[in-house]
């Protein structure tokens, strides 16, 4: 017993360090996504139409979300255990080049979404015996995302801050700007979705401006701290006399930054691809799946905070040459995201069947949330688990494994399942969903494997580097 204590469970010491990392970053997505559970709930009042209209906008933008944290992940591996290593020119390197590759990636969403936004909302419209307007579902869509552009850049610029930041220790200014940036979106969401103090009812539209201009608030909270702040934040000291990164980092970065961008690109399409195999059955289950991801988006911050922690406390570990306890300690983090995981399940199960009935929609609609729920409930310990294993390799460099462990098994078994069963068929979402959700207990499963069978923990840094 007392081994298996040793094992897996650390001292007073390790839980400290690992919630002052982990729990900032909790509060910080746990109050975005109250925000975006109140916001659904606003624009839900408005019709099922409306919200189903701006959910499917959401899963596209949630593909641009992943790209921008895959584009600077790469970097974040190589910031982590520089700071771990005390080297302040190699972390202002890498700053700089998520601000490069940041506002890349923001360009070509912005392009992509424009140019293509019809195709990619009424990829997820299809014809079915719900109720439900296509035609007003696809207008909404439309309206929400073509404001919802305006907010891709500053959303970019401000996670490059962010990123380093937390990566060179401090997760408290990155969380009260995402706090910020949320007040003012729940303030102007109410304002302006409803129109007061005398200004029109904008529905939708005043959604998205509400949101474009919290990216703003979020973006602006984070430069002025920070260059007001320089001492804290040394990378920045000279870090806009140029843009310039030294070739052998860029390249470095480039080679195990492109498995991350794909792997988060390739993973996102397929989640919102499986998805879009889902909506198949109609405008009911798209509003219930939204209703339900609202809510489990809102739970799972705990293991994300944690899996992300684990990539900082591991990395920099790393960085500093501490092989034997950064393997000491990545085993204790996973074991304490799957325990607070179980906590979190008994939570979603409870509240399953009255979180759905804050909506303003159809009973339909409400059942197939408190089942979807229910099912997210019961998958969330493996979920965390994966969710882990993935940071830990990923700490070490370990990009093209990660690859195969995320995305690639994303595309060859979880979603041939879902295109599957949704396409030759006439299965309902109440048997659709748990058989193709069930795919992540076999995730698991291969990330218990890789632990045991790769050599994961490499420091990827060193004296001499550039």
């Amino acid at each position: 017993m007392s081994i298996s204590k040793n094992k897996f469970i650390g001292d007073r010491a390790f839980y400290k360090k690992v919630l002052a990392i982990s729990v900032p970053m909790m509060i910080q997505n746990g109050v975005a996504n109250l925000a975006s559970l109140l916001d659904n709930v606003m624009v839900g009042s408005v019709g099922t139409e409306a919200m189903s209209g701006v959910s499917i906008v959401n899963q596209f933008v949630f593909i641009f979300y992943l790209s921008v944290f895959g584009a600077i992940s790469a970097a974040g591996i190589f910031t982590a255990q520089y700071h771990g290593l005390g080297d302040e020119e190699g972390v202002r390197n890498t700053f700089r080049f998520k601000l490069i590759i940041n506002l890349a990636a923001g360009a070509v969403a912005v392009a992509l979404f424009f140019f293509f936004s019809d195709a990619l909302i009424s990829s997820f419209l299809h014809d079915s015996a719900s109720e439900g307007d296509l035609e007003l579902t696809l207008a909404y869509g439309r309206e929400y995302l073509m404001i919802m552009l305006w907010g891709m850049i500053p959303y970019s610029l401000a996670q490059a801050y962010a990123s380093t930041m937390r990566e060179t220790g401090d997760a408290k200014i990155p969380m009260i700007a995402a706090t910020g940036g949320v007040l003012v979106n729940l303030v102007l969401n109410t304002v302006l979705i409803f129109g007061l103090f005398g200004l029109p009812a904008m529905d939708v539209k005043g959604a998205a401006i509400a949101t474009v201009i919290s990216r703003f608030a979020e973006l602006l909270i984070l430069v002025i701290y920070a260059h007001t702040h320089r001492d804290s934040y040394k990378f920045l000291k000279g870090a806009f006399r140029s843009f310039k990164v030294p070739a052998s980092l860029a390249t470095r970065i480039i080679v195990k930054g492109l498995p991350i961008m794909l792997n988060e690109i390739l993973w996102a399409s397929a989640i919102t691809s499986r998805s879009g195999c889902y909506a198949t059955r109609g405008l009911d289950v798209v509003a219930g799946l939204n209703i339900a991801s609202t809510v489990c988006n809102l739970f799972n911050v705990v293991y994300m905070a944690l899996g992300s922690s684990i990539a900082i406390v591991i990395g920099n570990l790393l960085g500093a040459g501490e092989i034997e306890r950064a393997k000491d300690e990545a085993r204790k983090m996973m074991a304490f995201s799957v325990t607070c995981s179980v906590g979190i399940s008994v939570l979603l199960a409870c509240i399953s069947p009255l979180f759905p009935l804050i909506y303003n929609t159809t009973s339909e609609v409400r059942r197939v949330a408190t089942y979807v729920i229910l099912i997210n409930a019961a998958i969330t310990p493996f979920m965390a688990f994966a969710h882990s294993a993935y940071f830990t390799i990923r700490s070490g460099g370990k990009v093209l494994v990660t690859l195969l462990f995320d995305s690639v098994f994303v595309w060859c078994v979880t979603f041939p399942i879902a295109f599957a069963l949704s396409s030759f068929t006439q299965m309902n979402i109440y048997l659709l969903y748990p058989l193709c959700q069930s795919a992540e207990i076999i995730k698991m499963a291969f990330g218990l494997i890789l632990l045991k069978k790769t050599d994961w923990a490499r420091q990827v840094v060193g004296n001499g580097d550039l």
